[in-house]
């Protein structure tokens, strides 16, 4: 009885390892690549004038699926909802701006190298907040599920007023509703150099809670066939300088942590 139990789960086990090594061969099957990407977070995932998915992300999105020799196919994600759609099945891949952190390690595949880091920092109207410690007891406006939301509600004791995506947070701080936006640095500094609409406002803060960004695949494909093919085309990524040079043409002020990454790997 014994030796039949162990056989049974050897099988089972063995049946789990073959279900997550077919994962790249249905992607290949398809044809297509289903990859959750932002579509409001300029440069990195947004919406050109003409309705079309373009940025930083986008670029890399399409050169994993010509890397595996498929089609693209772009689903908009926010950061309340990304994990939940690659867990149902409805995306292959994350490239959306994720954070890497252990909690949603236990959740998702990170795959490493990292591609991108950033932080958090707030914009807010000129003159108006010096230090994190302004930030006690006023409304701030932040998006649902940002991992640096909790550290400043309870590290600074911020009243956050969590919105479903950036539209809805910007729009909300631009009539007054909240004294600054808590976003990611990265996007920040994006806007208040390219973007009229911040005329006027600044990132009064130095930058905390700095954190490495991840692609992310199912957590069971992590170390099967698939997870392995995307460590290698980030690191391919890196080395190459393919990040820097898209970095880069999407216009994104230069990024010490891709410099780093690129010599890493040399």
């Amino acid at each position: 009885m014994k030796k039949f139990l162990a056989m049974t789960t050897a099988a089972i086990v063995a049946l789990s390892g073959a279900a997550s090594a077919d994962k790249l061969a249905d992607i290949k099957e398809a044809g297509k690549l289903v990859v959750g990407v932002k579509q409001d977070y300029a440069p990195w995932g947004y919406l050109d004038s003409d309705g079309n998915l373009v940025g930083l992300e986008i670029d890399l999105a399409k050169d994993a699926a010509a890397r595996l020799g498929v089609e693209v196919e772009l689903v908009p994600v926010v950061a309340s909802n990304r994990m939940e759609f690659l867990q149902q099945g409805q995306i292959d891949l994350i490239i959306a701006t994720m954070g890497d952190n252990d909690k949603r390690r236990k959740v998702v595949g990170m795959i490493e190298p990292n591609y991108y880091a950033g932080g958090a920092n707030v914009i807010a109207p000129a003159g108006t907040l010096n230090e994190w410690a302004d930030l006690d007891g006023q409304k701030v406006c932040a998006v649902q599920g940002a991992y640096y939301n909790k550290p400043a509600a309870q590290g600074y004791n911020a009243e956050i007023a969590a919105f479903a995506g950036v539209p809805e947070a910007t729009a909300a701080l631009q009539n007054g509703a909240c004294v600054a936006f808590l976003y990611d640095n990265t996007w920040i500094e994006s806007q208040l150099s390219s973007n009229p609409q911040w005329d006027g406002y600044e990132m009064p803060m130095e930058t905390e809670n700095p954190s490495v960004w991840a692609i992310a695949v199912p957590l069971e494909d992590l170390d099967a066939p698939f997870g392995e093919t995307m460590r290698e085309i980030v690191a391919d990524w890196h080395k190459s300088g393919f990040l820097i040079a898209r970095n880069m043409a999407n216009g994104i002020a230069n990024s010490p942590f891709l410099v780093e990454q690129h010599n890493a790997q040399q």
